[in-house]
């Protein structure tokens, strides 16, 4: 992604602001160290929040087949990196999803991008497990759908309670989930041995 040729006016618009920022912060900003930031903290900006210009229903239904499979289906270990809506700092980690497929499945990259298209938004941890159920819910329809993430959060860590090994685990679900034997299943599978 090509931020400045694809989003101009956004590179421009924003490196005004990061350069006061720099100011206000009693940074020099003609120094050559910074010369280049303003502009390069914008295009990083702008790809850690492309999940607003990425539409995650549509990635799902690009490779949306008709099988009749109804076992589960995990994949799990799918690494994302998100800024935390407030303080603007990384939180990072896993998040493990299963779908129960109900006549349809996807492409298996496809469960992975909508992790990445939710995670790079602003984001709570909480909102994003939900967000990543319902886009799949609503998408495949399937007979159920379960989402654990687990992530450290630089917020955490860098400042406030400065807990250096916590990590947060959230879960959602629907549908067979709700059943405590399915996701016992679903936990047992993801907490597996690796290949």
């Amino acid at each position: 992604m090509h931020t400045e040729e694809e989003f101009p006016q956004e590179v421009g618009e924003l490196k005004v602001h990061y350069k006061q920022i720099l100011s206000l912060l009693g940074e020099d900003v003609e120094r050559e160290g910074l010369l280049k930031t303003p502009e390069r903290v914008a295009k990083a900006m702008l790809t850690l929040t492309k999940g607003y210009r990425m539409d995650p229903k549509a990635v799902l239904n690009s490779a949306k087949f008709k099988e009749d499979y109804r076992q589960m289906v995990i994949v799990k270990d799918i690494n994302f990196y998100s800024l935390c809506e407030h303080h603007m700092l990384p939180f990072y980690g896993k998040a493990h999803v299963a779908y129960i497929p109900n006549g349809y499945i996807t492409g298996l990259s496809k469960i992975a991008r909508v992790v990445d298209i939710f995670s790079h938004r602003l984001q709570v941890q909480e909102r994003m497990t939900t967000q990543i159920k319902e886009c799949i819910q609503e998408t495949l329809n399937p007979l159920g759908v379960m989402v654990v993430i687990e992530a450290k959060h630089m917020c955490m860590q860098m400042r406030g309670v400065e807990k250096q090994n916590s990590i947060t685990t959230t879960s959602d679900f629907t549908g067979a989930f709700n059943q405590a034997k399915t996701r016992e299943e679903f936990m047992n599978l993801i907490r597996g041995g690796q290949f």
